[in-house]
């Protein structure tokens, strides 16, 4: 169904973008924050003794993670090619379902198997739903407010890792914590009634001349490869710091000589994202106020930098010290929503939506990469000095990225690749 949506800035199509990414990331962080307990029930046993279980536990976390993330790159290619062949709402309210039911599947599992194919449908599902909310909302508002609408559904999202973590330590359930997130899912879909498809995209598939959602065109020209792989690598330091530093906390924390290290990852993933949640609003504000995306985004960058050195340098002083050093590495990791609304105005209409969707879930999927990287270089330079070495390598990218990028602030979007 298409129509044009209200040009104002708190709209209901806003609003269903908003709580769908705030499910969206519950779901993304639940894993992170259940997965010592989720494995050390399932484990139970397979494994009686508690050190050996613990062994395992590190090693499999990591591999379901991996697992989610392949799910997500997979998913990304094809909600994003769906996005713009069928519509943007066609997969915002797919994914939707599909992460939902995955969600309340996750906390039925009994064994690491069937953990892991679930956790690949989850990734799959999530792959969706922000490209979509990004780009429909980047189509509906004008140039002067996109940056403001993209921060409004970035910021909300968010919030919900605060909520994810204050489900898990208040129930202290991990299938209890999944059933929530697999039901506020389905809830949402009730939202559906009264948002319409982008009148843009419309316009653009009644070009019948013109291809939608081919991926493979962005490879066509060096061009539009090069802007690909530019915004892609500008978000990476995102999840390096929130896999190795935040969602790994307990390891690394213990590997830096932290006493009193945190055994789980419930409280550090949710004070990171309560200051993502507070950084997304002032990059946003930032990038507004100077009229730039760019500038917003290499300010931010430099002070995810600058916050990733002193981590390493402090977080073993104490615990507080860990946790203000967590804080302000979500804060500045917090131009995620700038990042996004750079994605979605570098590209046509035709290919908007796979861009949009695919970009963030190749970011996301780059742990895996960092992961195999990891596992070559932990045996001969420890915990601590492999990480150091590929987020050298991840900054050094970023830093470059944000040089190359093409400024997109007031850019109009109504053009076709």
């Amino acid at each position: 169904m298409s129509k044009k949506t209200p040009n104002v800035l708190f709209n209901k199509l806003i609003f269903v973008a908003a709580l769908g990414y705030f499910v969206d990331i519950y779901d993304l962080v639940l894993f992170g924050m259940e997965r010592v307990a989720s494995l050390n029930d399932i484990l139970q046993g397979i494994y009686p003794d508690e050190v050996e279980r613990n062994k395992h536990i590190s090693s499999i976390g990591a591999s379901l993670l991996n697992w989610q993330m392949m799910g997500m790159i997979v998913g990304g290619i094809f909600w994003g090619v769906l996005g713009d062949r069928k519509g943007r709402l066609s997969v915002l309210f797919g994914s939707i379902i599909t992460y939902s039911l995955a969600n309340i599947a996750n906390g039925l599992v009994t064994d690491t198997q069937w953990y892991a194919v679930l956790r690949f449908v989850s990734g799959f599902g999530l792959a969706g739903e922000l490209g979509a909310g990004i780009t429909l909302v980047s189509e509906t508002l004008d140039k002067e407010k996109r940056g403001l609408g993209t921060t409004i559904v970035a910021s909300v999202g968010l919030f919900g890792a605060v909520v994810a973590g204050l489900t898990t330590i208040l129930l202290d359930n991990w299938r209890v914590s999944y059933f929530i997130g697999g039901g506020m899912g389905l809830l949402l879909l009730l939202l559906r009634i009264g948002v319409y498809e982008s009148g843009m995209f419309s316009e653009a598939k009644a070009q019948k001349h013109v291809k939608h959602g081919n991926f493979f065109y962005l490879f066509s020209h060096w061009q539009l490869l090069r802007k690909y792989l530019t915004i892609i690598l500008i978000a990476v330091p995102v999840w390096f710091v929130m896999f190795f530093l935040v969602q790994f906390s307990p390891e690394m924390t213990k590997a830096l000589g932290l006493d009193n290290a945190p055994r789980e990852a419930k409280i550090p993933i949710m004070v990171a994202y309560i200051g993502i949640t507070i950084g997304d609003v002032a990059s946003g504000l930032l990038s507004q106020h100077l009229r730039s995306r760019k500038r917003a985004l290499q300010w931010f960058i430099a002070g995810t930098l600058l916050f990733t050195i002193l981590y390493y340098l402090f977080a073993q002083v104490s615990v507080f010290v860990f946790y203000t050093l967590v804080f302000f590495i979500g804060f500045f990791t917090g131009y995620w929503a700038v990042f996004m609304s750079s994605a979605s105005e570098l590209f046509g209409t035709n290919i908007r939506a796979t861009v949009a969707t695919t970009v963030p879930n190749f970011v996301r999927g780059s742990v895996t990469l960092m992961t195999l990287f990891n596992m070559g270089l932990k045996p001969s330079m420890g915990t601590v000095g492999a990480s150091v070495a590929i987020g050298a390598v991840v900054f050094l990218l970023a830093f470059w990225a944000s040089y190359r990028l093409e400024e997109t602030y007031g850019k109009d979007l109504n053009y076709v690749e």
